[in-house]
């Protein structure tokens, strides 16, 4: 049951601090065996088959034409995010989920460490779509996927999808993929959301009456004001979003 401040907000009943802490304890079994049951399904998804890639597909990156197999820099493995573009519409325009995906991954040489390289493959032309990537200020390794290339590495599904690859020798296999609720691995704050009294505030989620819940599921959930969330600190800071 949920109570309402003086203020008018509705927060969790207040109790003692030990019955709180028996109640965490209770949650905490169930926890402990949600992330045994995410090390279960990692186990399977390390077992999975593999289906070969051509490893001369070209991309487009900033020195021009590159084949997937360069993109790997001598590692084993890749993972590569495909970003949704809107060619020729202005960065308020762009994909807010995409945008949102990738605003979180800064910090890559943790998976260097396990030999695994990261890229973003954007479905847009490579200098519009990287004059985005500099407006948001990202550093990850970014390549456009002209159109000849779409149905080697797409394959009938589309752009806003999360691929792992795996490089033997001169060859390239894709080993696993996923898209939509599976992509929120490269979202932390997700994660952090679900920690708080409130979580992620969507419609979608089981809330007690009365909580908070602001946005839906279908992207408006990532954007503020008319554009990506995460674009306003950029255009707070003087940052232009001209794509050209």
């Amino acid at each position: 049951m949920a109570e309402t401040s003086a203020g008018g907000r509705t927060h969790p009943p207040i109790t003692d601090r030990q019955a709180w802490q028996a109640k965490i304890d209770e949650l905490r079994v169930k926890e402990k065996a949600h992330t045994r049951a995410g090390d279960a399904l990692a186990a399977e998804r390390r077992r999975l088959p593999m289906v070969e890639v051509d490893p001369r597909t070209p991309l487009i990156g900033p020195d021009g034409p590159v084949p997937l197999i360069d993109v790997f820099g001598g590692r084993s493995q890749l993972i590569a995010y495909f970003q949704m573009w809107h060619t020729g519409k202005p960065a308020a325009e762009q994909c807010e989920g995409c945008t949102f995906s990738t605003s979180h991954i800064t910090e890559l040489s943790y998976l260097a460490s396990r030999d695994v390289s990261y890229a973003t493959f954007c479905q847009g032309p490579y200098e519009e779509s990287s004059r985005y990537r500099d407006f948001m200020g990202w550093t990850i390794p970014w390549y456009s996927v002209p159109p000849d290339s779409v149905d080697r590495l797409v394959a009938n599904r589309h752009f806003g999808i999360l691929v792992a690859y795996l490089r033997d020798d001169d060859k390239v296999y894709e080993t696993y993929w996923t898209t939509g609720r599976g992509n929120e691995p490269m979202a932390p704050s997700y994660g952090l959301l679900d920690l708080t009294v409130h979580g992620r505030q969507e419609s979608w989620e089981d809330s007690p009456e009365g909580w908070p819940q602001h946005w839906g599921s279908r992207g408006g959930q990532f954007r503020l004001d008319g554009r990506p969330t995460a674009q306003w600190p950029r255009i707070n800071a003087g940052h232009a979003d001209d794509l050209g």
